[in-house]
C-alpha cells in the first residue's frame, strides 16, 4: 500500500540521541555522511563521510579545510559519526549500508564500523557542500514556528487524514 503512496515512512530512531556533537547524520549518495561539532571551536563543525563498500572517507570543515585528525586514518569526527549513525539507523542497518560483514570481524559490533581501513577519498570532499546544505536547511525547519498548516516547499506530500 504504501509503495503507491507519494509520501515516505519515516524510519523512527533506533535509540534516542543528543544532537550537541552530531547534529546531521544521513545514508544517502552511496556514503554515511554528516555534520560533526568541533571540540575545540564552537563556530566550526566538519562534515564527514565514509563511502559504502571501498569505505573510503574524507573530513573536513565547513570551509573545505581537511582534517587535521584524518591522516592516514579515521579521526575522532568520523567515529562519532559512525557512533551516531547506529545509534540513529541501528547497528544491522548501518553495517548493510557500508557493506560491512559483522561476523568476520573480531568483536564484531560497532568496533566492526570503527576499524575499518579504507583510503582517504576527495569524492567525500566534494560532497560536503550538499551534506551541509542539507543540514542547513533542515535547521532552518526548526526555527518555524509550530503550526499544522501546510508548508509551501512540501505541499506535495499528502495529508495524513488523506490517506486512511
Amino acid at each position: 500500500m504504501w509503495e503507491r503512496q507519494s509520501g515516505a515512512r519515516v524510519v523512527a530512531p533506533a535509540r534516542p540521541r543528543k544532537l550537541a556533537k552530531v547534529p546531521f547524520v544521513e545514508l544517502a549518495d552511496g556514503r554515511l555522511q554528516g555534520v560533526v561539532s568541533s571540540g575545540s571551536d564552537i563556530e566550526r563543525v566538519y562534515v564527514s563521510s565514509i563511502g559504502a563498500g571501498d569505505h573510503a572517507y574524507s573530513c573536513s570543515t565547513n570551509n573545505n579545510r581537511p582534517c587535521g585528525g584524518a591522516r592516514g586514518r579515521m579521526c575522532k569526527h568520523l567515529e562519532a559519526l559512525i557512533d551516531e549513525a547506529i545509534l540513529q539507523f541501528g547497528l544491522d542497518r548501518v553495517a548493510r549500508y557500508l557493506r560491512v560483514d559483522l561476523g568476520a570481524a573480531p568483536g564484531g559490533g560497532p568496533e566492526a564500523i570503527r576499524a575499518l581501513h579504507g583510503p582517504a577519498s576527495t569524492a567525500g570532499t566534494a560532497a560536503a557542500a550538499p551534506v551541509f546544505s542539507r543540514f542547513l536547511r533542515h535547521l532552518a525547519y526548526l526555527e518555524l514556528p509550530p503550526t499544522t498548516a501546510p508548508l509551501p516547499e512540501m505541499h506535495w506530500f499528502p495529508p495524513r487524514w488523506a490517506a486512511r
